[in-house]
């Protein structure tokens, strides 16, 4: 279980803007009367993206009033998953898996950007709170590892030049491009496809 705590500073309001409200009715009708409850997580997801990455407490609790639920068990799904922020981390949240495939292929170099480039330490906003990085556990990108999520784009094949590189872009707050950085085509060898060659998409 997660030991994450929510952040001291909490704005006061909290409400799904037009958009978020029209996704989350839209998750909610998908289930029968009197199990709405069970849109909760896909709401904390909502409302974490809505508001710049992280969930504060008012949220939580528009969002039990929204699922007509106790507040207690949204708080509880919302500490329970690592996948939500209770803090604010920036527009540009940057995870680095250091599980060992992708440390075993240089994981460490990543680290190592992102402490030249952000912060020596991990789940520290930049000094202009528009970024923090973390380690984070598998992210199941093993074949193309090393590799690190920023938001919810992954950026694989990396090398410490490559990360700088992507890092330098998310400081001026340009989007870099998701994907492999050796060239890689979704999961295939680095040397290239051998099999079902005839299939474009494969």
């Amino acid at each position: 279980m997660s030991l994450k705590r929510p952040a001291k500073d909490q704005p006061e309001n909290f409400e799904f803007n037009s958009s978020s409200l029209e996704a989350a009715n839209k998750i909610i009708s998908k289930y029968p009367k009197g199990k709405q409850q069970s849109a909760v997580m896909a709401l904390l997801y909502i409302a974490q993206k809505q508001n710049n990455n992280w969930i504060p407490l008012v949220a939580m609790k528009y969002i039990a009033k929204l699922l007509d639920m106790p507040y207690i068990k949204v708080y509880e799904v919302a500490t329970f998953y690592s996948m939500f922020n209770l803090s604010p981390v920036g527009k540009y949240f940057i995870q680095v898996c250091t599980t060992t495939p992708c440390m075993i292929r240089g994981a460490g170099k990543l680290v190592e950007a992102c402490k030249e480039k952000i912060s020596e330490n991990e789940s520290e906003l930049l000094s202009d709170k528009n970024c923090s990085w973390m380690e984070v556990e598998c992210l199941g990108a093993c074949v193309t590892a090393p590799m690190m999520q920023i938001n919810d784009d992954y950026y694989e094949d990396l090398d410490k030049e490559k990360t700088l590189e992507i890092l330098d872009k998310i400081l001026k707050d340009e989007k870099p491009k998701p994907g492999s950085y050796r060239g890689r085509i979704n999961n295939e060898p680095e040397n290239g496809r051998k099999t079902l060659m005839e299939l474009k998409n494969a």
